[in-house]
């Protein structure tokens, strides 16, 4: 117990921080250009991390708007509630996921789309012969060919967003004292711990994607929507009244009369 307490306050300290939610969005476009300039100037020797079929990446990024929602909607429930204490509130805070469900399923078929309409069949990843009669991304896979055409990196659109909205419902955890409820008090700080180190590792893999995959213009392109849509949602939308709202911060869950900030 006493472990886990002491692990939450260092990840507290480093990540629930005002300066870190500032920092971040230019932090991520600084290591997409770091790591895009190693890949094309001084690429890093194959390793599994480089293999697309590595753990991490089949089980963790592909289905990382999942884990992400998984461990973000009980968090968001518990904190907003026991801030609040207005179930109201609560479900319009946890509105802020759905948005983001809808983001993340947008701007992929977007993505999709946009390969669909820039990209041409060829017979093989040397891009040496041209399929002209497969017209599409569909039929050119199930025929066996490989479909060139703009990829925009759907790793670094969603790790991004993933990683900039975990820390922002995190922010709520700044001055929270759960310490007259030793029940909650843990189930907070493994939930904690828990998005703690899962942003950890949407950044891990988020430099991963940067030096081993893609070009330039499409992680950047990719990392820009992320970027778009967070600042369009939490540094926008959610300051107005018919939004999801902000998280709930500067308040103490030990004191009798919970503070609403949204």
């Amino acid at each position: 117990m006493d472990r886990i307490d002491r692990w939450a306050g260092s990840a507290r300290s480093c990540l629930v921080r005002s300066s870190v939610r500032r920092a971040m969005p230019w932090g991520l476009l600084l290591l997409t250009l770091g790591g895009s300039l190693v890949k094309e100037w001084a690429p890093l020797p194959e390793s599994y991390l480089s293999n697309k079929r590595n753990l991490l990446n089949i089980y963790c990024v592909k289905l990382a708007w999942g884990w992400t929602l998984w461990l973000l909607l009980p968090f968001i429930g518990i904190t907003n509630y026991y801030v609040t204490r207005n179930a109201l509130v609560v479900l319009r805070r946890i509105t802020s996921l759905l948005v983001g469900s809808v983001v993340w399923y947008v701007c992929t078929r977007a993505f999709l789309h946009i390969e669909d309409l820039t990209g041409s069949c060829y017979k093989s990843a040397a891009l040496d012969v041209l399929h002209r009669q497969h017209l599409s991304r569909l039929q050119c896979l199930q025929a066996g060919g490989f479909w060139h055409g703009f990829d925009i990196s759907g790793h670094s659109f969603l790790l991004s967003y993933c990683a900039l909205m975990i820390v922002e419902e995190m922010a709520v955890m700044h001055n929270l004292n759960t310490s007259r409820n030793p029940r909650l008090h843990v189930v907070l700080n493994c939930l904690f711990l828990a998005l703690s180190c899962l942003k950890v590792i949407w950044l891990f893999m988020f430099v991963t994607t940067a030096v081993y995959f893609h070009n330039f213009s499409q992680k950047l392109f990719g990392t820009l929507v992320g970027l778009s849509a967070w600042y369009g949602t939490y540094r926008i939308w959610y300051l107005t009244p018919f939004s999801p709202g902000l998280p709930p911060q500067n308040v103490s869950l030990s004191s009798q009369k919970p503070k609403r900030s949204l």
